[in-house]
């Protein structure tokens, strides 16, 4: 039990410790349950409470236990579940499916490469047998003057 503290009781009839600062002024008010409960968590050094290096074994322990019964658990439903032969024709269909999806995404992957290609070998050549941009741009104006600017001029 902690020293230096003076019991009371509230109003309602609850059992309170008041513990006080040198002058004698109160410093923190507790209620006995709270007050005893915390007592009772705190351990003395003589009574030698777990350091933490044995605390943090024995989780591992506890966690490493925890582990090997979900491992069984799934082994045992895993088992069960290859017995049942919905669930193997399930798993037959769902592999089926998933090599057929990848397949189909190889092919359209190979489809979309070998249209890249060909665009770009398509781009290249109109690049390197190109006209003289003036010469280009005169045939353009030749061909394109407006049938109403040569009314408005004439």
């Amino acid at each position: 039990m902690a020293t230096g503290r003076t019991t009371m009781r509230s109003r309602s009839g609850t059992k309170l410790y008041a513990v006080r600062d040198k002058s004698g002024k109160f410093k923190d008010i507790q209620s006995y349950k709270k007050a005893h409960a915390a007592d009772l968590r705190r351990k003395s050094k003589a009574e030698g409470g777990a350091s933490a290096q044995e605390k943090l074994v024995a989780m591992e322990k506890k966690v490493e236990k925890a582990a090997k019964k979900a491992v069984k658990t799934v082994r045992a439903k895993l088992d069960e579940a290859r017995t049942n032969k919905k669930v193997v024709a399930m798993e037959r269909k769902v592999g089926r499916a998933a090599k057929k999806a990848a397949k189909t995404v190889r092919a359209s992957l190979t489809d979309a490469v070998a249209a890249v290609k060909r665009a770009a070998k398509k781009v290249a050549k109109q690049v390197s047998t190109g006209r003289p941009a003036a010469k280009k741009a005169a045939k353009k104006a030749a061909g394109k003057t407006p049938a109403k600017r040569a009314a408005k001029k004439a």
